[in-house]
């Protein structure tokens, strides 16, 4: 599975637009993977968000990812799930989750990273690679050295998320990344759709020139 441009939706950074509309006009430009996250959302509404953007996401051929809420994930056919460290933990929810689901998890050290690939996660994320302030809880970044380091520890497909822009992108995969998580650089933009375009462009550019 490709997580070369990973995409989080976010309707207040989005400028309104809902996450169904950012979600199309993500993978519009390129994005290979689409995570609905809103804490802000009941359970009902999260549902009916999550199954436009299943639509969107299975017409466009790109993975469907709900952060936290795995019963909203499995009651609309989600690709997958994205838990954090204090969410759901790993073994139980694979133990919940049909063949060939995909779960993801939030790390911050390698010690976290391997323990999340031995409870059976399918791919980590740094979290926060550098400072954000498109999560209140993320606190400082961990920086390129902890990703390396994580790269080099760790099997499994490595996501850098966290202050991602255009202008890091290329060090970031540099670094080890396999991909990058974004809001800010993507749905924050004026033109979604170029904005993808750009930076899935420039990760193909990083990821040649590593090779």
């Amino acid at each position: 599975m490709a997580y070369d441009l990973y995409v989080i939706t976010d309707e207040t950074i989005g400028r309104g637009l809902s996450h169904a509309e950012l979600a199309r006009r993500a993978v519009a430009g390129g994005a290979d993977a689409v995570q609905l996250r809103d804490k802000r959302l009941s359970g009902r509404k999260l549902f009916d968000a999550a199954s436009e953007i299943r639509e969107v996401t299975h017409d466009a051929g790109a993975l469907f990812i709900v952060n936290d809420r795995l019963d909203v994930a499995l009651a609309v056919g989600a690709d997958g799930v994205h838990l954090g460290e204090s969410d759901l933990p790993i073994g139980h929810a694979r133990r919940l989750a049909p063949p060939g689901f995909v779960i993801g998890a939030s790390v911050g050290s390698v010690a976290t990273a391997v323990r999340a690939r031995e409870e059976g996660a399918d791919y980590v994320a740094l979290s926060p690679t550098f400072a954000t302030g498109s999560k209140d809880d993320a606190g400082p970044g961990h920086g390129l050295a902890v990703l390396s380091a994580i790269r080099a520890a760790v099997p499994l497909p490595l996501v850098a998320i966290g202050g991602i822009t255009a202008g890091n992108v290329s060090d970031v995969i540099a670094a080890g990344a396999d991909g990058v998580a974004v809001i800010s650089a993507i749905v924050g933009q004026e033109d979604v759709t170029a904005a993808a375009r750009d930076l899935r462009n420039r990760i193909a550019v990083a990821k040649a020139g590593r090779r």
